[in-house]
C-alpha cells in the first residue's frame, strides 16, 4: 500500500508499505478520506511526536473514514463503512489501509456520504468539549448571552454553530479573512481579524466593558489563550480546546485568571469517552443537517501530496477551514 510517514521530525514522505494485518479485536479499513488535525501539525513539526513511531505508515493521522475489508472482531462486519477514531498517538489514517481497534470505529449506515462523514471525528471532539464548556442541563437563568470563539478553523466554526444553536451571540476571531467570511456566513454576530483588531477589545466594547460569558480558545497558541482570559468576564468560563503550542511550561496569565475567578476547562480524551457518545452524536448531527460541514471539504489533497497538505495545514490551511486527504480508493 501507499502511505505517508514522518521519517524525521518535520519531514513527511509517501512510501510503499506492506498492507497491515489486523490483530484480534481489530479491523482492517480501506481508507477513503482523512483530514488533518491541529495536533497532527504539532506532532509533525513541533516535537510532539513519539520517537518510536517515526516511519510508521499513516502516523499521526487519526481522522478518517473507510470501508472494513477484514474483521477480527464479531462486532464489525466486513463491507461496513466506518468512522475511525483511534487515539491521536496511535492513528494511521494517512494510508490506503489502516488496522484499528474495533472499539475505536463507529459503524456508519450503508450508502452514507463518507466525504462528509469524515468531519464527524473533529465535530465529535467539539461536542465533547461543549459538555464541559456549556452542559446541556445549564439552567435558563445561567445561559450565556455573549460568547467569543478564538480561531475559525474547523473546530472554531463547529463551536460557533453549537453556541448559536443554544441561542448565544458569538464573536469570532481569526488571522485569516477567508475563514472569517465563513464564520460570518454561519451566523457570527461579529468577526475580528487579528492582529488588525483585538478580540478582547472588541468583546469589551460589545459588552460595555463586562466581557464575554464564555470564551472558547480553538487556535492552539499561547497568545490566544491569554486573549481568551482577557476577553472573559469576571467569573466567566474559558474553554481551552487548542493543542499546546510547545512542550513543557508555557506563559499563561495566572494573575488575571485569579483576579477574574474564571472557570477554566480543557478538552482532551474524547476517544476514551464511554460508548464514544460524542462521536456518535456528531454522526447524527451531520446526517440530519444540524451542523454544516461542507465548508471543511474545500481543500483536499491526494495521498501522494500529503507533505504539501500538512504544510498547508501548518499555514492556517491557506484560508481553508480544514485540509483533507483523498485516498486512491475513494474514486474521486
Amino acid at each position: 500500500m501507499r502511505a505517508a510517514c514522518v521519517t524525521t521530525p518535520g519531514v513527511v514522505e509517501v512510501r510503499d508499505f506492506p498492507r497491515p494485518v489486523p490483530e484480534p479485536n481489530q479491523v482492517l479499513v480501506e481508507m477513503r478520506y482523512a483530514s488533518i488535525c491541529g495536533s497532527d501539525v504539532h506532532i509533525v513539526f513541533d516535537g510532539f511526536h513519539d520517537p518510536a513511531l517515526l516511519g510508521r505508515p499513516g502516523y499521526p493521522g487519526h481522522e478518517g473514514v473507510g470501508i472494513v475489508v477484514r474483521s477480527e472482531d464479531s462486532r464489525v462486519e466486513v463491507g461496513r463503512p466506518v468512522l475511525t477514531v483511534p487515539h491521536g498517538q496511535r492513528g494511521g489514517c494517512f494510508a490506503e489501509y489502516q488496522a484499528v481497534d474495533a472499539s475505536h470505529v463507529i459503524v456508519l449506515q450503508d450508502g452514507v456520504d463518507l466525504r462528509r462523514m469524515l468531519l464527524a471525528q473533529q465535530l465529535g471532539t467539539t461536542l465533547f468539549g461543549m459538555k464541559k464548556f456549556l452542559p446541556a442541563d445549564t439552567p435558563v437563568e445561567r445561559m450565556p448571552q455573549t460568547a467569543a470563539v478564538i480561531g475559525a478553523g474547523s473546530s472554531g466554526l463547529f463551536y460557533l454553530q453549537h453556541l448559536i444553536a443554544r441561542g448565544v451571540e458569538v464573536i469570532v476571531a481569526d488571522l485569516d479573512k477567508d475563514r472569517l467570511a465563513i464564520a460570518e456566513r454561519l451566523g457570527a454576530a461579529r468577526t475580528v481579524l487579528e492582529p488588525v483588531e483585538s478580540i478582547s477589545d472588541v468583546v469589551l466594547d460589545a459588552t460595555g466593558g463586562v466581557g464575554a460569558d464564555v470564551v472558547i480558545e480553538a487556535a492552539g497558541y499561547d497568545l490566544a489563550r491569554a486573549a481568551a482570559v482577557e476577553a472573559a468576564r469576571i467569573r466567566g468560563t474559558v474553554g481551552f480546546f487548542g493543542y499546546p503550542e510547545s512542550k513543557g511550561n508555557a506563559p499563561f496569565p495566572v494573575e488575571r485568571s485569579f483576579r477574574k475567578s474564571l472557570t477554566m476547562e480543557w478538552v482532551n480524551g474524547t476517544q476514551s469517552e464511554a460508548g464514544l457518545l460524542s462521536f456518535r452524536a456528531a454522526v447524527e448531527a451531520i446526517d440530519t443537517g444540524m451542523i454544516e460541514v461542507d465548508h471543511c471539504l474545500e481543500k483536499m489533497f491526494d495521498l501522494e501530496d500529503t507533505p504539501a497538505a500538512l504544510a498547508a495545514a501548518r499555514d492556517h490551511g491557506h484560508g481553508a477551514a480544514k485540509v483533507g486527504i483523498v485516498m486512491p480508493g475513494s474514486g474521486d
